[in-house]
């Protein structure tokens, strides 16, 4: 095989291995995205907006990152807020009342 066939082929797995690891990447978001609106539908959790609403009240700041999980059977949102002075915090919601979930320091690398 020439350098050219060469070249080409290890493109080729190159190209595969890069679609190998994105697509369960995406596969996994959009299996995510459905169970979290399945959840909303069914009435397990608040919708994002009156969860930041909530927040912003108890926690005012410039909303930087959303993001919703499963935790220990539960619905939670972590959302990082950029407070008026600079500080950013991040802060777990229980996605099904919108309470603020009391924090751990010890696993903390931002304010809380």
């Amino acid at each position: 095989m020439g350098s050219g066939g060469k070249k080409t082929g290890m493109l080729a797995v190159g190209l595969i291995l890069s679609i190998a690891v994105f697509f369960p990447v995406f596969a996994a978001d959009v299996g995510d995205h459905d169970r979290a609106r399945q959840a909303l539908e069914a009435g397990e959790i608040l919708p994002l907006k009156t969860v930041l609403e909530k927040v912003d009240r108890d926690s005012p700041g410039q909303v930087m990152e959303v993001e919703l999980e499963r935790d220990k059977g539960r619905w939670v949102y972590e959302i990082k807020v950029l407070r008026p002075g600079g500080s950013l915090v991040k802060l777990r919601v229980d996605a099904r009342d919108g309470t603020i979930i009391p924090h751990r320091d010890h696993d903390a690398k931002i304010e809380r």
